[in-house]
């Protein structure tokens, strides 16, 4: 399995955008719409994983994770979507370390992820430090994870 960045230029973002929006999570769609749009500010990025030339998954590290405005916490790991036939092979872990290396990169040393999960992103060393009522979507808690 392979993470790639992907943008306009690369051969998978027409496959990740009709990908995202037959996705069984509603949210996929809305990323499907945000590519469409180019909606993505100069650091933002999408990764995907790649399996024998199919998309297996997907995140993006983003500057705002559609929280309340009281929340001031950025920048976001979000959207993170693994398809139901890759489940249980630790896409997500590969997705969100990929991410992770991208913020090194960039010299943060936090970033945040927001999730509905219980139990899951803490195995991969994020904290929860926030419950909160959605804007939009299901997740109601903040984690973070030092870099």
């Amino acid at each position: 399995m392979e993470i790639i960045l992907v943008n306009e230029n690369e051969p998978y973002w027409d496959k990740l955008i009709a990908f995202s929006r037959n996705c069984s999570w509603n949210p996929g769609k809305n990323l499907a719409n945000r590519m469409e749009k180019h909606d993505f500010k100069d650091k933002e990025q999408i990764f995907v994983a790649i399996e024998a030339n199919q998309i297996a998954g997907f995140c993006v590290f983003e500057e705002d994770g559609y929280i309340p405005p009281e929340y001031d916490y950025h920048p976001f790991i979000n959207l993170v979507f693994v398809d139901e036939s890759y489940r249980g092979k630790r896409v997500s872990e590969k997705l969100i370390e990929k991410a992770l290396s991208y913020g090194k990169e960039l010299g943060l040393n936090k970033v945040y992820l927001k999730s509905e999960h219980r139990g899951l992103y803490e195995k991969y060393g994020f904290k929860k430090i926030a419950d909160f009522t959605p804007i939009v979507g299901l997740a109601d808690q903040i984690f973070e994870k030092n870099l």
